[in-house]
């Protein structure tokens, strides 16, 4: 086993070397009859570099610069160029929906391009660059470049089958906030349908691909039958797709639901202060005859205070107000508007 790292070129404004998640440069990590280049941030020359020497295509490399290439395979003679995305585990800015892998991959080598947000990918380079693990190392380089590619390509996906887990128990967290009137679930549901969208969106051209890439590496490494090891990561890959598929209508229920409930909700403030306000007309039409200038019963020019004195006039104008709206709450009741 062997590695080197050759040194390469810093762009204008770009961390110092030293922080991890910033280094550039070509990683070769050298196995058993092939080499694996690992790129981490890499400059347009790293690219152009391994290019050259491997006769990749110009239009494959512009890709490997583009950060929002569509996915896809390319297959050539001797290699073939494929293009996956997959969820970021932490989102560096509100346009990134997903962290793009480009791999090259042909007869005695294997070459990776990322930006370092794939943290299980970043591990294992560090995994077959130290001694910390050497039977991982021994078996993820001890065999040929289809060998580390399916370990590749099947960590990512077991990392997407985590990725579902934490939405189901999202999805659990939302069921008990939508059937809690004092909090509002909203938000929470709609945050999670955009997540589940993103990450069905990236998963249904990742079994196609995922398809080809192993026909192509049982075409370049003959002497190898790959066929179960990738059908094992199609089988994890629709795993995925039905638990994402089965959360998304479940979140569309909660979405139903929570809109139900929020009418239902709704409804009942609206008619409660529909009953308020009926139940104040009888004695805004009181008031607002005794308002005006006119001759009344118990008018300022009406003479007398009767028997209640001073409190006539006071007593008059609230069993006015009040005579018909204990009726109209009585109706109200009888016909189920006002709870018993």
């Amino acid at each position: 086993m062997k590695h080197s790292l050759i040194p390469g070129r810093l762009r204008a404004g770009r961390r110092p070397p030293e922080e991890p998640a910033a280094r550039g440069g070509i990683e070769e990590i050298g196995g058993e009859g092939f080499s694996w280049f690992d790129l981490q941030n890499p400059d347009r020359a790293d690219i152009e570099e391994l290019a050259a020497r491997h006769r990749f295509n110009e239009l494959n490399v512009e890709d490997c610069m583009t950060k929002f290439e569509l996915p896809k395979l390319d297959s050539y003679d001797d290699h073939f160029f494929v293009i996956l995305h997959f969820p970021p585990l932490v989102a560096k800015d509100r346009m990134q929906r997903h962290s793009q892998l480009s791999m090259f991959v042909g007869r005695g080598f294997l070459v990776t391009i990322h930006q370092g947000d794939l943290k299980p990918l970043v591990d294992l380079v560090g995994v077959c660059r130290g001694d910390t693990d050497p039977g991982r190392r021994e078996r993820l380089l001890g065999g040929s470049p289809g060998v580390l590619l399916h370990e590749i390509i099947d960590m990512l996906v077991d990392d997407l089958l985590h990725t579902t887990r934490r939405i189901i128990a999202n999805l659990d967290d939302i069921e008990d906030g939508v059937f809690d009137e004092t909090k509002s679930a909203a938000r929470s549901i709609s945050n999670l349908r955009r997540e589940i969208n993103m990450v069905r969106r990236i998963v249904n051209p990742l079994k196609r691909l995922v398809l080809e890439a192993g026909g192509r590496v049982r075409h370049l490494t003959e002497s190898e039958d790959l066929e179960l090891y990738f059908d094992d990561v199609i089988d994890h890959i629709d795993k995925v797709i039905e638990s994402l598929e089965e959360s998304r209508e479940t979140v569309e229920i909660y979405k139903d639901t929570d809109f139900m409930l929020s009418t239902e909700k709704t409804n009942k403030v609206l008619a409660a202060l529909t009953i308020i306000f009926t139940l104040t007309i009888p004695a805004t039409v009181v008031g607002t005859f005794y308002g005006m200038n006119v001759e009344l019963p118990g008018g300022a020019g009406s003479g007398g205070g009767g028997a209640l004195g001073a409190y006539h006039t006071l007593v008059l104008i609230l069993l006015s107000s009040a005579v018909p709206a204990a009726l109209m709450a009585a109706y109200f009741r009888r016909l189920g508007w006002i709870g018993r």
